[in-house]
């Protein structure tokens, strides 16, 4: 019976960490390209007044 509890320990455990791994790169990768990704420039345009046209 002990035996089992282990192997169920083991494999909960690896299973735990294979998903911590994969959120962890998960992450990483995210970050890395928000870091990557260009920034977008606020363009600072003067708003000039138009007439409107009547046609």
């Amino acid at each position: 019976m002990e035996d089992l509890l282990n192997l169920a320990m083991l494999i909960c455990a690896s299973v735990g960490s294979m998903a911590f791994g994969i959120l962890a790169a998960y992450g990483i990768l995210r970050v890395g390209f928000a870091l990557m990704r260009p920034r977008a420039r606020t363009v600072a345009m003067k708003a000039q007044p138009e007439a409107a046209r009547v046609s």
